[in-house]
């Protein structure tokens, strides 16, 4: 029987590398302030195209309770910010909506 660790160690080296050398590059360069504020927005966009995604493949009766989760989490970004917390909000509006509906 052929032994898998050499392969699964090869892959590991071959996948931290890449992310690795930026990180050890860049560590004590001070980032443009464009670049930060570029950077800040990387999780609500990637948010954003995962609830789109969801929302154009609901089905027929998941549409409404859809749209109460994205509602739910505008509105709590728009107003107290934070990723997790919006997540966390949609997460209970959406279980509500489908427990009410």
């Amino acid at each position: 029987m052929k032994s898998y660790l050499p392969l699964i160690l090869g892959m590991m080296l071959v996948t931290y590398i890449p992310r690795l050398l930026p990180l050890l590059i860049i560590t004590e360069r001070p980032l443009h302030p464009f670049f930060k504020k570029f950077l800040l927005f990387i999780p609500y966009t990637a948010l954003s195209v995962l609830i789109t995604r969801g929302m154009m493949e609901a089905t027929g009766g998941m549409q409404l309770v859809t749209f109460v989760g994205l509602g739910a989490a505008a509105l709590c970004s728009w107003f107290k910010g934070g990723l997790v917390l919006s997540v966390f909000v949609a997460i209970v509006a959406s279980f509500l909506s489908l427990q009410i509906l």
